[in-house]
Formats: structure tokens, C-alpha cells, sequence
């Protein structure tokens, strides 16, 4: 399957099976890193050469959501065999859910090649391409962080400024969520309040893709968030954690150009904050596509 969109973000599963040698070497060039929103997939099948980095453990701190700090990072990457220079493909299950976040933390951390598998899992699976159960084990890396891309990171206090001055943000979880009924069960609730920040639009990241998790077409996707992009600011995107969030922020940022910021304290740090407003109104929702 050949991916119909133009971006250097993101890879075809026919290009990683074209590649697939490349990734599974000593040498750090290539690799392949799996983040599945249920780690245990992983040991069923995952593709050849493919390394493992578990979300909840590896790359967010604590139930808060924020991003795990510089020198976590820095030893978790090294111990993947990847360098500064590495091309790395992130890939997952649940239509990149988590594989997403990793590759905004990445992203963040000023690693520039690094792709996406459009489709993650199920898009290699359809494909009929090789699995395996082997877990590779590569030479550690020394990887260094020389500092953060904070143009892609939003803050409590960029919420409070979008709302201040207009700017456009998206709450990216299902409209039960928005609307202050309930979370996800696969999502820890860490909060007492409940409801959505207010002025924000509910366009559910899920909207972003296909059935079989491959990302709709551009024009789709332009139609979809094109009201929600303002040439003169950032959108900020934002889900309960910063994951799903970190969709939401690839779509509009890799795959459409626009500025735009992804909140990884989200919902759960602004909702604790007792001064941060909320709404809970039952207003109109995008339902469709909740993954």
C-alpha cells in the first residue's frame, strides 16, 4: 500500500518492506521503534528488526502526561542503537495512537529523522508482509539532546493566552469526554473535573484516518481542520495525557503545514488546576471517526 500523501513524515508499509534489511543491521542507520498503546502486541508479533518502547514506562512522566525529561530520553534512545543521525520509523497499534506520541517526543527533542508507518500495525498485517517474535539487540548508542523544539510544545499558560486572544484549539477525545460524562477506561482518570476547556472545537483525532488506520487524503484532511488553522497563530491541540493529542498535532503540523502546538499536560493538568475554567455544555460535537 502506497501512502497518498506528499510528506517526508510519513512512510508506506511497502517502503518499510523495501527497506526492511536496512532496519534490522547493528550499524544505527535505520530503526524500526514499535509503541503500542498495549505493549503486549508486541510480543504476538511485531515487524522484523523492530525495537520496543513501552509508553506508559519510557516516554511520559507519570500519569500527568508530560514529557519524560532530557536524560531519560537521551538513555532510552542510546539503548536502542540509535544515534543523532538515525532514521528512525515509529509504528503501532490503534492507528498509531502512542506511536504518534513518540514521534512528537522525538520531534521535541530535536531528532529530525524520524517517519511515521501510515497504518501502523494493522497496515503492515493487511499488507501480508513477514512477522516475527525475535527481539533484535543492537550496540547502545551514546545520543545526546543539544535541547527542545518548543515551538511544537504548548503550555498551561499558551491555553490561557489562545483564550485570551481567539486562537484556535481542538479537543481531541470522544465527545463523551467533551461533553464531562466520562473517559476512556484505557485512560487513567486522574482528575475530580470533568467537561472541556473552554472555546475549544471537539474534533475527535480518530476523524484524521481510514478504517484500515492509514491517514486520509489531504484535501480530506484539509476539509476536516481547515477552520481550525490560522495563518497569524498556533492551534493547540490537546486530549486527557498529550497522547492522542499528539495526532491531532501531526496531522495539522506534518501532514498540512500548519503552526501548531501539542499540550501534553492537557486535560488532566488543566483540569487540577483549580483556577483553570471549564465547560462542560453538551455543544456541538464532530462525532464521526472516534477511532
Amino acid at each position: 500500500m502506497t501512502s497518498h500523501l506528499d510528506s517526508d513524515a510519513i512512510r508506506s508499509a511497502e517502503w518499510v518492506r523495501e527497506h526492511l534489511d536496512q532496519f534490522q543491521t547493528d550499524e544505527p542507520d535505520y530503526r524500526l521503534v514499535e509503541v503500542d498503546m498495549d505493549p503486549g502486541v508486541y510480543d504476538d508479533w511485531h515487524i522484523p528488526g523492530a525495537v520496543q518502547i513501552n509508553w506508559e514506562e519510557d516516554i511520559i512522566d507519570g500519569l500527568g502526561g508530560n514529557v519524560v525529561d532530557q536524560s531519560e530520553a537521551e538513555s532510552l534512545f542510546g539503548e536502542l542503537g540509535i544515534t543523532r543521525d538515525t532514521t528512525v520509523v515509529v509504528y503501532g497499534d490503534q492507528a498509531n495512537w502512542f506511536a504518534g506520541h513518540a514521534y512528537w517526543v522525538l520531534r521535541y527533542y530535536q531528532h529530525e529523522n524520524v517517519q511515521l508507518l501510515d497504518g501502523g500495525r494493522r497496515s503492515w498485517r493487511l499488507e501480508g508482509y513477514e512477522q516475527t517474535q525475535d527481539e533484535p539487540e543492537y550496540p547502545s548508542c551514546e545520543y545526546t539532546i543539544d535541547g527542545t523544539n518548543e515551538d511544537i510544545r504548548g503550555y498551561k499558560h499558551d491555553i490561557r493566552e489562545s483564550l485570551d486572544e481567539g486562537r484556535p484549539i481542538i479537543d481531541v477525545r470522544n465527545p463523551q469526554e467533551y461533553r464531562g460524562e466520562k473517559p476512556p477506561a484505557e485512560i487513567p482518570n486522574t482528575t475530580d473535573r470533568e467537561g472541556h476547556i473552554p472555546t475549544a472545537a471537539n474534533v475527535p483525532w480518530g476523524k484524521a484516518v481510514n478504517a484500515d488506520g492509514t491517514f486520509k487524503p489531504e484535501s480530506e484532511l484539509r476539509d476536516i481542520y481547515g477552520e481550525y488553522i490560522d495563518p497569524d497563530s498556533s492551534t493547540v491541540a490537546y486530549c486527557r495525557i498529550g497522547e492522542r493529542s499528539s495526532i491531532t498535532w501531526f496531522v495539522l503540523s506534518e501532514l498540512l503545514g500548519a503552526d501548531a502546538v501539542n499540550y501534553d499536560g492537557s486535560w488532566t493538568e488543566w483540569a487540577a488546576d483549580e483556577t483553570a475554567p471549564v465547560e462542560d455544555a453538551p455543544e456541538p460535537a464532530v462525532t464521526e471517526g472516534d477511532f
